[in-house]
């Protein structure tokens, strides 16, 4: 028997949203993580607003709403609260009902300055870190180091002269510019957009773009990163935030760290060593010197963290693709250092989920 096809649609509905995510769903795993980690910052959402006054949106939807543009690519917060508006997975996820209003796009604008004011996106970075310690995933001891280009949200139009000099086109607002023969650099240039944005480039031969560092600190037990660092670009900046963020781990215990060609170099592998960490470092002795000896590569572990270390490109390939970092889409230091913060927290989040966590 032929069903009907009613044009008429039901007024009322009563299956909430957490009947329809099926059992077995993914995100449900995340989700339990993901509020057990909110839980934990209910201090410092309390420092960030008034006791007076008109209530806002909590801090935990917009969190959990932010999480979702990662983990589903979403190109931008307008089209993250318009699906908002009629997925229920994301409903569910976020703690909207079927009937809740979803708050408008420029909400996320003018709350980001209070996140990162508070420092939120590190602060959740680390409690997500704190279920995979209580799960013992982490072992302490052995770390890899990168470092990746972020290209930032300026166009090369914008990299003019200081001094307000230069060649200007006409015709609008994104003119035809031609820059043959003109000598640019971070020294006498600066971008209009993005002042904080840095003119580099990754080797010879290779395309200069307006981009910032993110920096990467992995646990070589799985592949958890356990900390990230964003700062503007430069030719030491990879080393520089390397060794902060070894000095900055806990404990006075011996340390390893795996790191490429480009942190061999005398002053980090000696400032690893005074810092009790075994450099295990690839050597560079191309043309040169390597600052890598015996007393390092003698050792199987060495030999270890050059096969393991390579794994920190899974997360940086995994924030590019799927978390929108490759272009960025938000300008200054600040705003792209909670983005990556938060991307990772979310990459840490999948992670976990597939050793079992939040199950």
């Amino acid at each position: 028997m032929r069903g009907t096809d009613p044009r008429q649609e039901g007024m009322f509905s009563y299956v909430s949203p957490e009947a329809r995510v099926p059992a077995d769903h993914p995100l449900r795993a995340i989700r339990k993580m993901v509020n057990r980690a909110l839980e934990g910052l209910t201090r410092e959402f309390e420092e960030m607003y008034s006791h007076t006054g008109r209530p806002s949106i909590a801090p935990e939807q917009l969190l959990r709403a932010l999480l979702l543009q990662v983990l589903y690519s979403i190109r931008s917060e307008r089209l993250l609260v318009e699906q908002l508006d009629y997925n229920l997975l994301f409903r569910w996820f976020v703690g909207l009902s079927m009937d809740d209003p979803v708050w408008d796009h420029s909400t996320f604008t003018k709350n980001r300055e209070r996140l990162i004011g508070s420092d939120i996106a590190r602060a959740f970075f680390g409690q997500v870190l704190g279920q995979a310690r209580e799960g013992r995933l982490l072992s302490d001891e052995h770390f890899s180091v990168d470092g990746t280009l972020l290209e930032a949200w300026a166009s090369m139009k914008s990299f003019r002269p200081k001094d307000g000099g230069g060649r200007r086109g006409g015709g609008g607002r994104n003119a035809e510019a031609d820059f043959h023969g003109e000598k640019r650099s971070n020294a006498t240039h600066q971008s209009s957009t993005d002042p904080q944005a840095r003119l580099y480039r990754k080797g010879q031969g290779q395309e200069a773009k307006l981009c910032y560092l993110g920096h990467a600190l992995m646990d070589n037990r799985h592949g958890l990163i356990v900390d990230t660092r964003t700062t503007e670009a430069g030719g030491r900046a990879e080393r520089e935030a390397g060794l902060a963020m070894m000095t900055a781990r806990p404990g006075t215990h011996r340390l390893t760290l795996g790191a490429d060609k480009g942190y061999d170099t005398k002053n980090f592998v000696e400032g690893l060593r005074c810092a009790n960490v075994s450099p295990h470092v690839a050597q560079n002795d191309t043309h040169r010197r390597s600052a890598i000896d015996r007393r390092t590569t003698r050792h199987g572990g060495y030999a270890v963290s050059q096969r393991i270390r390579k794994r920190i490109e899974e997360g940086f390939g995994w924030a590019k693709t799927i978390g929108g970092m490759r272009k960025l889409k938000h300008r200054g230091l600040a705003k792209v250092d909670f983005q990556f913060t938060l991307t990772f927290a979310a990459y840490n989040l999948v992670r976990l989920r597939t050793l079992g966590v939040g199950g």
